[in-house]
Formats: structure tokens, C-alpha cells, sequence
């Protein structure tokens, strides 16, 4: 649903900015959370694997089902 002109200039006129801008800003902040999780994750499972605690099929599944989630998330946002 898209908004009409008129809710568009309500939104701009009492917020100072477009919803376009908030949408930016809210889809830049959801992809940083993703990248800093997965981040966090990959690391977590790269010392597992190297204090022989996860399987080096174990971590790269981490890193596999992390690149998964990036690109449906990617496509599912952006398009």
C-alpha cells in the first residue's frame, strides 16, 4: 500500500524527513545487526573448530547457513 501524496507530505512536514529515508536507515540497521551476528557467529565456530570442539563440516555449515540467511534476507528486503 502506498501512501498518497498527502500522507507523504504530512510525514515529511511533521517528521523532517522522508519514509524513504526511514526505510534506509532501518534496512542499513537490519543489515548491520545481520553482518555483526554473523560476524559473532562465524568466530564462534572458527575457535570451536580450532580448539577441535566442532568438526570443520560442523563450522562451515555455520558459515554456509549464515551466507543462506544474508542472501534470502538480501533478496527479501532489497527487491
Amino acid at each position: 500500500m502506498t501512501p498518497s501524496a498527502d500522507q507523504v507530505a504530512a510525514f515529511q512536514a511533521n517528521g523532517g524527513f522522508t519514509p524513504s529515508a526511514v526505510s534506509v536507515v532501518v534496512l542499513g540497521f537490519v543489515f548491520a545487526v545481520l553482518l555483526l551476528w554473523g560476524v559473532w557467529a562465524i568466530r564462534t565456530a572458527y575457535v570451536g573448530w580450532a580448539e577441535h570442539r566442532l568438526s570443520e563440516r560442523q563450522a562451515l555449515g555455520v558459515v554456509a547457513r549464515f551466507v543462506a540467511m544474508y542472501l534470502v534476507l538480501g533478496f527479501f528486503l532489497l527487491s
